[in-house]
Order: C-alpha cells, then structure tokens, then sequence
C-alpha cells in the first residue's frame, strides 16, 4: 500500500520559544497530541493513542525551528516509515508564528486528516493562549 504526505499550515500567535516545547518534548506532546507520552530514552518517545502504543524517534531537532519523529513499526525492515515533521516560521509582517504539519502515513484520507489536525491545532491554540 501506498504512502500519502498530507501538509498543513496553521497559524499561531504564541512565539516559537513558547511552541517548541510542545512539538519537541514529552510532557508538551502529552498536552494536545497523545493519550500519554512517555521518553524511552533521549531520542525514543512511546506516543499512545486508543491504547495503541508507536513508538518514534526523534530524528531531526532544531532548537526554536522544527522537530521530526520516524515512527519505526516494531520487527520490521521496512524502508519507507511513517514520519511526523512540525516545522516553524515567523511571519516577518504579521509576527505570527506558522506551523507546518508534515504527516507521512498511510492515511490517505485528506477531509480526515484536515479535520483530525485542525482538531489537534485547536487544542494547542488553547494551551498557548493563541
């Protein structure tokens, strides 16, 4: 089956100073994206959903800017894994903070992942104060 790269952009009014702890971290995940979040080790993180567990790692990270996680299905040599990249830019005329969504999934469904993240960045609009 086939891969689908689904990218959306949202805009916040919260700096990425205030952002980054919540796209980079455990607890700040656990706030808005999963049921629980739990740190294996320094790059492993256990995303849980439904009960489910995924595990990723945390393959990119750049302080302020962006962060992405290599979702890793246990026992497999599969080449071509799920990924989950937020990056961040500031708007030089508006000083708004944009976040681009980049969701790497078998998921093919684009009303389904619009509706899944506009749900997701509401959450976190409400945490930050944007």
């Amino acid at each position: 089956m086939t891969k689908h790269k689904f990218v959306a952009e949202f805009e916040l009014r919260a700096s990425p100073k205030v952002l980054f702890p919540y796209i980079s971290s455990a607890s700040g995940m656990q706030q808005w994206f999963a049921e629980k979040v739990i740190l294996k080790d320094s790059t492993t993180f256990d995303f849980l959903w439904d009960g489910e567990s995924h595990i990723a790692k945390l393959s990119q990270l750049r302080l302020n800017k962006s962060a992405k996680f290599d979702f890793v299905p246990p026992n497999s040599d599969e080449k071509d894994h799920n990924y989950l990249e937020f990056k961040m830019d500031v708007s030089d005329l508006t000083g708004s903070t944009y976040l681009k969504i980049v969701d790497y999934s078998m998921n093919t469904d684009e009303e389904e992942l619009n509706e899944l993240w506009g749900d997701l960045i509401y959450k976190l609009k409400e945490i930050v104060g944007s």
